[in-house]
């Protein structure tokens, strides 16, 4: 290119390669998300301290293991855990076929649209609605019925579909956390296989990395086809004291990086930052009504009490919401 002799054209020049460096160093930011700072600052200088050759602080890429949350850590879990709305709905597709229901709660609740009576019974009740509503069923037909529910449903707040209620910020996260050697599962209270079919395409975190609450199953020849089902029964919750359990029995490997949102992730930060070396556990507080939900202490869906109490001392980080996220769904 010739010397531009024009000054208004050399300053037009001038301040176009100003803005189209600031344009490259900001798309090369991390976290671009997350407003600048303690929150972001502290995620970003962990993994610079742990992944730099050289560093006092460095892991070896094999250690490098991140745990998530599933509810309220990397999707929305308000107004309740949306596992359990798709079993609602499950239950009054099913309904035609069991008669019985209609006198018969939790089912007659939720037939009714009664959500807070089919829920009084606690974690009987929605363990009874997921039994009855997931199981009896291959795999396959078990997948099928949760892509066929998150191809129509929608939230009833938003109108997203289910797997669009993702939150941004930690969509970043993961990715920055894989492109720096860890790799992320998801731990959850969830059901392990409901998961499975929408972890993948919507975290980047493949089936084989999601640990979650089970049914039993059993191996079965159907029409001279082999086939896994579920069976109405549960095989393990994975939530509270049994995140470590699930981890142990699942990974192999006790995580480097915990990231949960209430009371019933505490034992998984507790027991990943008890491990020797650098550690990190961060705890997701709903604290924007206007983009998302505001709750804490008295929600009926991801109690954060324990760990708001705690975490200062534990040396957890707290992510405000409303302060740390510039955004919180994908646009």
């Amino acid at each position: 290119m010739g010397i531009i002799s024009d000054p208004l054209m050399r300053l037009h020049y001038f301040v176009i390669l100003i803005c189209f460096s600031f344009t490259q160093i900001w798309a090369a930011r991390p976290l671009p998300s997350w407003n600048d700072g303690n929150s972001r600052s502290a995620i970003v200088a962990f993994v610079e301290r742990t992944c730099t050759d050289g560093s006092p602080d460095f892991v070896p890429r094999e250690q490098r293991i991140a745990v998530f949350d599933n509810d309220g850590c990397l999707w929305s879990e308000q107004p309740m855990y949306f596992q359990a709305i798709y079993a609602f709905d499950r239950v009054k597709a099913l309904a035609p076929q069991h008669p019985d229901w209609k006198d018969k709660d939790p089912f007659k609740s939720v037939l009714e649209g009664d959500v807070k009576s089919a829920l009084a019974g606690g974690h009987q009740s929605l363990g009874e609605l997921i039994m009855a509503t997931h199981s009896g069923m291959t795999v396959e037909e078990f997948r099928a019925s949760v892509r066929n529910w998150l191809a129509s449903a929608r939230h009833p707040r938003t109108s997203r579909p289910y797997n669009e209620m993702v939150f941004q910020p930690m969509l970043e996260l993961l990715e920055y956390l894989r492109a720096h050697g860890f790799k992320t599962f998801i731990v959850s209270g969830g059901g392990t296989d409901f998961l499975r079919v929408f972890a993948e395409d919507t975290y980047g975190i493949p089936p084989e990395q999601v640990v979650g609450t089970s049914l039993k199953a059993e191996y079965q020849v159907r029409e001279g086809k082999p086939v896994i089902v579920k069976l109405p029964e549960i095989n393990f919750i994975d939530d509270k004291e049994g995140k470590p359990v699930g981890i142990h029995q699942h990974i192999g490997r006790r995580p480097i990086f915990a990231a949960g949102n209430s009371d019933g992730d505490f034992e998984m930060l507790e027991w990943t930052m008890a491990g020797a070396g650098p550690r990190f556990g961060l705890l997701i507080h709903h604290t924007d009504a206007e983009r998302e939900w505001a709750y804490d202490r008295d929600s009926h869906v991801g109690k954060l009490a324990r760990g708001l109490d705690e975490a200062d001392q534990r040396g957890w980080l707290i992510v405000d919401m409303k302060r740390d996220w510039k955004t919180v769904y994908p646009r």
